[in-house]
């Protein structure tokens, strides 16, 4: 019996994804399980539709395929966002423990792939299955598994590289969303920290500055002058992309990144032209709404069409690498994120984001920090540094990691 493909349309693809985010919303809103372990709302609402799709795929009823060109347009909107939050007097603010966190992410990519490297040892297989299961797949994600798949493919011959590598980001995704929001919660409880929520709550009424912003969509403007504030947001996010485009082209020739690196690197140069010249302002509430939307699009369209059936398929040691993988993540982001960074808040905001991009995306750590903001409140410095560090900086030291550890 032929199985049934029906395909959903670009369009098609994200009503989905806005339907399953409002049902992942709405169930966590009556569970107090879910809301006391901070899951986001995409994996919510998401995970149940892939489970389906992926069932239906398995007792050859229907295999469901997506259009993902809104999917790539969203993480190219939402990481051009994050570029214009780079400003040099942010970056600046960040100091030491932006390049400390930088740092201890890079030493994170080279533990990756030297546990895969050495499973592989212990069980006889080719050592590239390792570096594919580990900093290509965790720390690249799923957009550095599909550039770096084909490169073992073609130069070293590796069967299966890009399926190996996808379905270990695969894995990596749906874990690191999973165990992202209750680790937080746990440190949180564990260490009794005080949060920002808290401290405001505390605080005399006389010392709450109404007047502070974030980048969190909580600057109020009347509702009038939204439209126009998005709109020019929107303009300034958009010839980013279109120039980064180009940009991305022509670094492509000379080292593999993520596309999405070119519109990062043009939107931080956007901001801060118009940061030192005065001349415009790029921060806002129309950039906080664009961020929003687009990660929320991002990450639930990637979920709703995750291949789950594929996990099934793992071969034993990819199966044993995925699961050591995992407990290395969690003892360093304890051992490291959270008590080498100062065991507050902010560390362990830290933590989640780096359990977010470590094993999978950016966009994931993101989305476990916003889950745990809306409860806690939020932590401009971690975000600052989970953004830069996770989407920008550690791309191109991943990429040397792993060109590196070709050759060993």
């Amino acid at each position: 019996m032929e199985i049934t493909t029906i395909h959903l349309d670009m369009v098609q693809s994200v009503a989905l994804a806005i339907v399953s985010y409002y049902i992942g919303t709405w169930i966590k809103s009556h569970s107090a399980a879910l809301q006391r372990f901070s899951i986001p709302a995409p994996v919510i609402g998401g995970l149940p539709f892939a489970l389906v799709f992926s069932l239906l795929k398995i007792y050859g009823i229907a295999d469901f395929t997506f259009d993902d060109t809104l999917q790539k347009v969203a993480l190219l909107c939402f990481f051009t966002t994050i570029g214009m939050m780079a400003s040099l007097k942010l970056v600046k603010k960040g100091g030491l423990l932006l390049v400390g966190f930088w740092f201890t992410s890079t030493i994170l990519g080279i533990l990756q792939n030297a546990i895969g490297m050495g499973v592989c040892s212990l069980m006889g297989i080719d050592k590239f299955y390792g570096i594919l299961a580990g900093a290509v797949a965790l720390m690249g994600g799923l957009g550095t598994s599909a550039a770096f798949g084909p490169f073992f493919e073609q130069n070293y011959g590796v069967t299966g590289a890009t399926t190996v590598a996808i379905t270990a980001a695969t894995f990596g995704m749906a874990t690191a969303l999973i165990i992202g929001g209750p680790f937080g919660e746990k440190l949180i409880k564990k260490y009794k920290l005080k949060t920002p929520k808290a401290a405001k709550e505390d605080a005399p009424l006389e010392e709450i500055d109404e007047t502070e912003t974030t980048v969190t969509g909580e600057n109020l403007i009347p509702a009038p002058a939204a439209a126009a504030e998005i709109l020019k947001a929107l303009g300034f996010v958009a010839i980013a992309m279109g120039l980064g485009s180009i940009l991305s082209t022509y670094l492509g020739q000379f080292i593999t990144l993520p596309v999405y690196i070119g519109s990062m690197l043009i939107a931080a140069v956007i901001r801060n032209i118009g940061d030192f010249s005065k001349a415009y302002k790029i921060e806002g509430v129309g950039m906080d709404c664009i961020a929003d939307i687009s990660l929320v699009l991002y990450v639930t369209m990637a979920i709703n069409s995750l291949k789950l059936y594929e996990l099934i398929n793992l071969a034993l040691p990819l199966i044993v690498i995925l699961i050591i993988q995992t407990l290395l993540m969690v003892a360093f982001a304890w051992g490291v994120y959270f008590l080498m960074f100062g065991k507050d808040y902010d560390s362990v905001m830290l933590a989640v984001g780096g359990i977010g991009f470590a094993m999978g995306a950016t966009a994931n750590g993101l989305a476990n920090m916003q889950s745990l903001s809306d409860k806690y409140g939020f932590s401009p410095k971690a975000w600052m540094i989970v953004s830069l560090v996770g989407a920008f900086l550690i791309d191109f030291t991943n990429a040397i990691i792993i060109t590196w550890m070709i050759t060993l």
